[in-house]
């Protein structure tokens, strides 16, 4: 069990006293969009570490990157997030690739740790489909929170909200 700080574990809070653990709130969303490029154009500006940097960011300084696009690969990245009148956070994002069809399907899990601590872990379709000249993607996140933010009722519309700028990143790089 990782612990944080100088607290000793508490069995109680990761149910190992036989107790539940905390709870775990389970999500899900689509995002649906067109795109005025083929879905293999598409499909390389997730798999081309240099236009994927284009669009696929953490918020912060100082972010690192390492990327590799195959099946059991995956990416690592952190940043700093400055806070107004608070620390910085650290973040870190983790990901795995499940499974990859090339101009048509990705699949992979993630998780999002902020200070050392998984906020929450999704496993993300996405989906390329030939339309009208283009590409409709159809994005599906089903997210498992596993520590809530000071306002849990924020964390599922800000997750949304996150994934669909970057999805307006995506949609500005492939017009590059």
């Amino acid at each position: 069990m990782a612990t944080t700080g100088a607290t000793a574990p508490d069995p109680a809070a990761d149910g190992q006293d036989g107790s539940p653990a905390p709870g775990v709130r389970h999500e899900t969303f689509a995002v649906e969009l067109h795109l005025d490029a083929p879905p293999s154009a598409v499909f390389e500006a997730f798999a081309d570490p240099s236009v994927r940097r284009r669009w696929f960011r953490l918020p912060g300084r100082d972010a690192t990157y390492d990327h590799d696009f195959s099946v059991g690969g995956g990416e690592t990245a952190s940043s700093v997030f400055p806070v107004p009148g608070a620390a910085p956070e650290r973040l870190a994002y983790t990901s795995r690739y499940l499974d990859i069809t090339p101009a048509s399907r990705i699949v992979y899990a993630y998780t999002s740790v902020v200070d050392d601590i998984p906020r929450w872990s999704s496993l993300v379709t996405v989906e390329l489909h030939p339309d009208s000249g283009g590409t409709r993607l159809r994005w599906t996140e089903q997210a498992a929170f596993l520590t809530a933010s000071a306002v849990p009722e924020h964390d599922l519309p800000h997750l949304r909200g996150a994934t669909r700028l970057r999805l307006n990143g995506l949609t500005a790089a492939l017009r590059s």
